[in-house]
């Protein structure tokens, strides 16, 4: 039976692609052909048609890499063709090379009045004319020469491609065919059958009836099937497969939501003008598909790419709109981008949902429920709480499913976040967010599921993505054959709100997951492309302040408050914390671009900030501190401005080789190679530093990951490393009262690294400025501080809270866990005593055990400063870096107060003492963001969270006069008044904060753990 099975595959396959793949077409013409190439960038069509377009041959070379080609196609439907105009196509091969669906030369197909009519991908490459025979057509292809950067991600070699400046200039593609073709439908269909029965009985048992009974039918078709006459016989063909396609699905069958999707990445090996055009393309490849088959629906991520067909293609954006009210065009997510939800800084990543959601209720009055994030590297534990808090219910993703070491238990589960809010969150067991429907796709989900027995229920997302156009008619098929079909899943072309309603209901309860969903791949996104990784959280901080003080002029001053400056900059920071570009991982085109529109939003905001400091000034100013931070710096109040005060007890002295630092509170020692040998707490006399150690150590490894270049890094780096204490000087740089500072140089291979290592008057941390003209490649630079705790996890900060993470090896999944991500500190701590280690722009850490001198364990913190990969850029992160790094001694509250130090330094200004507007009576009720609400109407927004991981209570300080205050989800809409206790002082009632308007006061607050509250407080 195996062997006569195989002879049947043997034989259909090659009927299918010697007969019927050439009788698809029944009669094809010519056409004629001009061309006009774009000089440098892409131009709208009205500017490209209005040139001089020169004949263009079949064969013909074209396309510079990322130039434009315009091709004006004109010709005439044969008179004597048979033809249903809807069987009459335009068919073009760009020159497609076989590598990859998507990733390549691409076109878009406009009717002569500049309206677009579908686009043209290697595995769709037809437009419907629905012309009769006789008639003309004329139309515009634009044809994109987007050279394969991936190559396939085999060898992962570096190239000159991503960028356009060390691009070849030479064409690199060839028009392979432009034809009107008569299409044969019944032929199609057969082609459709075959492939869907041969897909079935592949996967089937071997001694399988039904998969015998499939490859019986397959035989009849051949047999059925005249080969001299394709188009005559096809018909009975099909009748040869219909009892075996008509037999249903057994009743326990696996079901199977499948969903049209394209997952384009908005910028990676391509830049983000490219993603605008593929989205163009695909969108109305599926607009098209969507006058084809009413059944199809299309589920579409990211409020910037419906922002960008606003704004670029306003006459397809229209169509998508009346789809979207059908409830066909669905869109899913409610976020800005798809963006990575490791690195971006809290009130980023809820910005991410207020943009993409406000977005879609605005143009769509429609609000998605779900998350989408099918590709992002890995998923924060704040993200339940962030996602809840913006009104999702439901979560998605694919991505652990590439975990190197341990698989996942679950794909449909509770995930519970660090503050124990869940979120239903599914995992599509068929493991691609690129199906096409296939036998072998849907079998693999069904016996892939882990949670047979509780639940029978999966989703599929279908379609090429990246360029590859979207789903296909082809796939829509599938999903027709398969909807009932014996010894496969039953297949529903469904919405994602239909899935998560049927998933849902399936559990009582569901299974729990808690914590992070730690991606174990691809661990090297939190360093590479340091620069972006520098203007994103530069920005981050720069609108926290633009916002507070704008808010601050805009109440005290009666100031008009910059709404549009602001959303523009906000979008500018969420669209480059897309997935591939703050991670590094895109080609160098992408980032020399987003560290240039990082300059943009800085230049703006700090417009901003002048403008609302000045605002804030009067006859009585004088040179003040304006302070950003939630915490009081040198005497100055958070959120306020005045005149800054320190103790003047910083002292430094030569000790042997090397120096002495002291105030107050420590007391740091640095030995002749500039390493610090010793920080000593001045209230217990404490040593952080273990016997034998020392801090501010750089460390260069060997960085050679098997694969992804750019996105990975390998736990085998750790058996190539060196110390880096040769020393090209150390000297005094600073000797005041208020600061003493030691420079440090050092040259290694063809790098050399300056620091400088500075003590404040009364501060318990030591700051480490590292300055570093990195010219090495496939190499890593840490920066270690061991520290003399012993202690088996150690807390790393992540939106809005922390997270506890083991540092020992216990499990496979605490081994796998060698790189992690953290935001602006970390902490290592036993009972009494710990040290933090904050940053200014690194996310990348590794924190690890070791064995003490004298007995016990110490931790060893370690950042990773830079990496130099030279895949997909062979230029990443060549050239200077600036990194800030603070040693703190004490506990919890210190690392988050030396963070946000670090993040959000004190600027001075002209101005009058400055009453913060609000203010928090502990510092474990942190405020993250001060500003005015979205909807113009001028109340304050205020947005806290518990930082300790502890319950607490807490007074808000509301000094403004103001009528009321409503707690509220992060859209500004009024929710559960559950963390607002009372209101007192003259601006409350004591009823939840209702209050009567007449002038300042507090809100009383009770917060759960790491508990994020939103509070609307509307001025009097």
């Amino acid at each position: 039976m195996y062997q006569q099975n195989q002879l049947v595959e043997m034989r259909v396959d090659r009927f299918v692609r010697e007969r019927l793949a050439p009788a698809l077409e029944r009669a094809s013409a010519p056409v004629t052909i001009e061309a006009w190439e774009v000089p440098d960038e892409p131009v709208p069509f009205a500017q490209a048609v209005a040139n001089t377009f020169t004949p263009f041959e079949l064969g013909q070379a074209w396309g510079r890499p990322w130039g434009t080609v315009w091709f004006h196609v004109t010709g005439t439907v044969p008179a004597e063709w048979d033809a249903d105009p809807d069987d009459v196509e335009l068919v073009v091969d760009l020159g497609f090379t076989a590598g990859q669906v998507g990733f390549q030369a691409e076109g878009l197909v406009w009717a002569t009045d500049g309206t677009i009519i579908k686009a043209i991908e290697p595995l769709n490459g037809y437009v419907r004319l629905r012309l009769a025979p006789g008639q003309p057509f004329e139309v515009y292809v634009e044809a994109a020469a987007n050279p394969d950067v991936g190559s396939e991600f085999v060898d992962f070699i570096p190239t000159k491609l991503g960028r356009k400046s060390t691009a070849p200039q030479h064409p690199i593609y060839a028009l392979r065919r432009m034809a009107v073709v008569h299409r044969d439908r019944e032929v199609w269909e057969l082609v459709q059958d075959v492939w869907t029965a041969r897909g079935l009985a592949a996967v089937l048992p071997e001694q399988s009836p039904r998969r015998a009974s499939l490859f019986a039918a397959l035989d009849a078709v051949v047999d059925a099937v005249d080969p001299t006459d394709v188009h005559g016989t096809a018909a009975a063909g099909r009748a040869a497969l219909a009892g075996v396609l008509a037999s249903p699905a057994a009743a326990t069958a696996h079901s199977i939501f499948a969903v049209g999707h394209a997952h384009i990445d908005s910028a990676w090996l391509w830049p983000v003008r490219e993603t605008i055009r593929k989205c163009a393309r695909t969108f109305s490849n599926v607009l098209d598909l969507m006058d084809q088959d009413a059944d199809f629906v299309f589920a579409c991520s990211s409020a910037q790419q419906f922002a960008w067909m606003k704004q670029f293609y306003p006459e397809m954006f229209e169509r998508i709109r009346v789809r979207v009210a059908e409830g066909r065009f669905v869109p899913v997510g409610g976020m800005w981008v798809e963006s990575d939800t490791n690195m971006p800084g809290s009130e980023a990543m809820a910005r991410q949902f207020v943009e993409g959601k406000r977005f879609f209720l605005e143009e769509f009055g429609f609000e998605p429920k779900e998350v989408w994030l099918p590709d992002s590297f890995g998923y924060s534990g704040a993200l339940p709480q962030i996602a809840r808090a913006a009104g999702a219910d439901y979560f998605l993703t694919q991505k652990i499913s590439w975990n190197e070491t341990n698989k996942f238990p679950h794909h449909s589960f509770d995930w519970e976040g660090i503050d124990g809010t869940r979120i239903f969150t599914h995992f599509p067991p068929v493991d691609t967010y690129n199906s096409v429907l296939s036998g072998a796709e849907l079998a693999h989900a069904e016996q892939n599921f882990a949670d047979k027995g509780s639940a029978n229920t999966s989703l599929v997302p279908f379609g090429f993505g990246d360029g590859g156009g979207g789903p296909t008619r082809e796939m829509v098929a599938a999903a027709k054959r398969t909807a009932s079909l014996e010894g496969s899943p039953t297949v529903r072309v469904a919405t994602p709100a239909e899935f998560f309603a049927a998933a849902s209901a399936e559990f009582s309860p569901a299974p729990v997951w808690a914590g992070e969903l730690y991606l174990e791949f691809h661990r090297g996104t939190y360093t590479s492309q340091a620069r972006t990784k520098h203007g994103n959280r530069r920005s981050e901080h720069l609108l926290h302040e633009a916002e507070l003080w704008a808010t601050t002029a805009a109440v005290r001053a009666g100031a008009a408050y910059p709404v549009e400056e602001l959303r523009q900059a906000w979008r500018t920071v969420l669209l480059q914390q897309f997935h591939d570009i703050l991670p590094g991982s895109s080609i160098g085109w992408v980032h020399d671009q987003a560290v240039e529109n990082y300059g943009i939003v800085a230049e703006a905001l700090e417009g901003v900030i002048a403008r609302s400091v000045a605002a804030l000034g009067d006859a009585a100013s004088t040179a003040v501190v304006f302070n950003a931070s939630p915490f009081a710096v040198d005497g100055v109040p958070a959120f306020g401005a005045g005149t800054a005060s320190r103790p003047g007890d910083a002292r430094i002295e030569r000790s042997g080789d090397g120096f002495v630092l002291a105030n107050a509170l420590i007391t740091v020692t640095v030995d002749g190679d500039g390493l610090v040998t010793s920080i000593v707490e001045a209230a217990s006399g404490r040593e952080a530093l273990p016997p034998g150690t020392r801090a501010n150590l750089l460390q260069l490894f060997r960085d050679t990951p098997t694969q992804w270049d750019a996105w990975d890094v390998d736990v085998e780096y750790r058996r190539f490393g060196d110390d880096l204490t040769a020393l090209d000087s150390l000297e005094v740089v600073a000797d005041g009262a208020d600061s003493v500072a030691l420079r440090i140089v050092r040259s290694f291979g063809s790098s050399v690294v300056t620091q400088t290592v500075s003590l404040d008057a009364g501060s318990a941390a030591l700051d480490i400025l590292t300055h570093v003209d990195w010219h090495e490649k496939q190499r890593m630079l840490k920066l270690a501080v061991p520290v003399d705790v012993h202690t088996a996890s150690a807390r790393s900060e992540i939106q809005f809270g922390h997270i506890e993470r083991p540092t020992h090896t216990n499990t496979s999944w605490d081994t796998a866990r060698f790189e992690t991500p953290a935001h602006r500190w970390v902490h290592v701590a036993e009972a009494g005593f710990g040290v933090g280690v904050a940053n200014d722009s690194t996310y990348g850490h590794d924190i690890t055990r070791h064995a003490r001198d004298g007995g016990g364990t110490y931790s060893l913190v370690r950042q990773t400063l830079l990496r130099a990969p030279m895949f997909p850029d062979p230029d990443a992160d060549q050239g200077e870096h600036t990194l800030r790094t603070s040693i703190v001694v004490g506990g919890l509250d210190a690392a988050i107060e030396a963070g946000y130090r670090l993040n959000l330094p004190a600027r001075t200004g002209q101005a009058a003492a400055v009453e913060p507007l609000v203010s928090s009576d502990t510092p474990a009720a942190v405020i993250e963001t001060v500003k005015l609400a979205e909807d113009g109407s001028g109340d304050v927004i205020v947005r806290l969270y518990e930082a300790h991981g502890s319950r607490t209570t807490a007074s808000i300080g509301v000094h403004f006069p103001h009528t009321g205050v409503t707690q509220t989800d992060l859209l500004e809409r009024e929710t559960a008044q559950d963390a607002v206790t009372g209101a007192t002082g003259d601006g409350g009632s004591g009823d939840g904060g209702s209050g009567d308007g007449s002038g300042p006061g507090a809100v009383a607050i009770s917060l759960r753990p790491f508990q994020l509250v939103t509070l609307r407080i509307a001025r009097g």
